[in-house]
């Protein structure tokens, strides 16, 4: 039955944040901002302190990170996003080196309290159930787990399934919002991402079962499928990359082992054409991020193909995909769930794509990591590593034999120095293995 909802304001809702509270917020799109301001406005008036604020990345602003709030709010994040990268660089807000797979673990272990999740939802159906619409991830542990659950009722949220639906009866406060989702609009596709997308689309047979982020580079790899058949998507996150290969038939997951025929992801991030895609369509299955990251799970489905980007790539293969030095610029996401998932998958491929240089023209292929600069997936994850020169299987490589693989797709202006650098490091046996593996 239709629950009768008594809608309060933002400001009355957020009177159940207590001094001390560890609180959570809806992930990307979802991040419920009425809320979000709602709360602030307590901080500003001295009612908080030590607030505890946990999320994925989310869109849109994140004032409860700025410095003017110490003390009120301590951000720790799951995910270093765009819109807090700063205060976390600075010290302002901090973060939780986790895998994607294991946020929802932090609440259902334990392991962090969740005493108030802040979510945003589609309006109740006759049947008394909401959508968690955009945002399942972690959130779904987090309504689980909390004192309290304030949820906005949003039009606008699209009605998913699979692990998206809860009964309105375990939400606590409803507010009622009308405000669209933010909308993620991306860079065009450079002549450098459209070389990484040939060179990875090559490496994707027909019944593949894929996993991209969103970007430039995964919609480069997208926009070179239209040729491909019976492809799968299980993913944490997909984008409008996805929408034309789907209407072309492309992708139908047909050759899929789990999920036949259906779309997986735990939240996505597009525009408004993404939102509508998911609304009502039962071919996309929103599901919970202990289902879609668990390794042994992606595993599962045949030629499981994942593509996943990078900040700094080593000569031996190390790669560093969360921070610059000491910075912390991302987080762990589900890279090293997907890569090694991938890679015990019957016909698997785990691929590594990144461009050779910055926009400075600074190489992003180094002879050791930068200082500061953390391990993501290790040596031993990486198989398929690709840049716009080419790409180059590691798997079952030598260091040395590496070295000279990952040397011949770095950008021309920087090999002599590499090669320079993997003499200085493995001896002159190096001289051999550069004239015996081929490239």
């Amino acid at each position: 039955m239709k629950p009768n909802i008594k809608f309060v304001s933002p400001d009355e809702a957020v009177m159940s944040i207590r001094s001390g509270d560890h609180v959570h917020l809806s992930s990307v799109a979802s991040a419920p901002q009425c809320l979000i301001q709602a709360m602030c406005r307590r901080g500003d008036r001295g009612e908080l302190k030590d607030v505890h604020i946990h999320h994925l990345h989310t869109e849109g602003p994140a004032p409860y990170a700025d410095p003017r709030y110490e003390g009120i709010f301590e951000l720790d994040s799951f995910f270093v996003g765009a819109n807090v990268r700063r205060e976390t660089q600075c010290g302002a807000a901090d973060y939780i080196p986790v895998f994607l797979s294991e946020t929802q673990k932090l609440y259902r272990a334990g392991v962090l309290p969740c005493d108030v999740a802040m979510i945003q939802v589609t309006p109740p159906d006759r049947h008394g159930y909401v959508s968690l619409g955009t945002s399942v991830d972690a959130t779904l542990a987090a309504v689980e787990c909390a004192r309290t659950v304030i949820a906005v009722v949003n039009p606008h949220v699209p009605r998913s399934f699979g692990d998206a639906f809860i009964p309105a009866s375990i939400i606590d406060v409803f507010v009622e919002d009308d405000t669209p989702l933010i909308e993620g609009h991306f860079a065009p596709i450079s002549d450098i991402d459209r070389a990484i997308g040939h060179n990875c689309a090559a490496l994707i047979e027909d019944g593949a079962c894929l996993q991209m982020g969103i970007g430039a580079i995964p919609n480069a790899v997208l926009s070179q499928l239209d040729g491909h058949k019976n492809l799968g998507i299980h993913t944490e996150m997909f984008a409008d990359g996805v929408l034309p290969l789907v209407e072309s038939g492309v992708i139908n997951g047909r050759n899929k082992k789990l999920d036949k025929g259906k779309m997986v992801s735990t939240f996505l991030m597009g525009s408004q054409a993404v939102y509508e895609f998911i609304d009502n369509n039962p071919g996309v299955a929103m599901m919970d991020v202990a289902y879609t990251n668990d390794p042994f799970i992606i595993a599962r489905q045949p030629k499981m193909t994942a593509i996943n980007s990078a900040l700094q790539v080593d000569i031996t293969g190390q790669v560093c995909a969360d921070s610059i030095g000491t910075l912390f610029y991302s987080g762990f996401g589900g890279q090293v769930d997907f890569m090694y998932g991938a890679s015990r998958a019957e016909g698997g491929k785990p691929i590594l794509a990144m461009p050779s240089v910055t926009t400075k023209g600074v190489s992003k292929i180094a002879p050791v990591l930068t200082l500061g600069a953390g391990v993501v997936t290790t040596r031993a994850h990486i198989h398929w590593f690709v840049t716009e020169y080419g790409a180059v299987n590691l798997y079952g490589r030598t260091l040395q034999e590496r070295a000279r693989l990952i040397t011949s797709i770095a950008h021309p202006d920087h090999r002599e120095d590499l090669e320079r650098a993997a003499f200085e490091r493995f001896g002159s046996h190096y001289a051999y293995i550069k004239r015996t593996v081929k490239v």
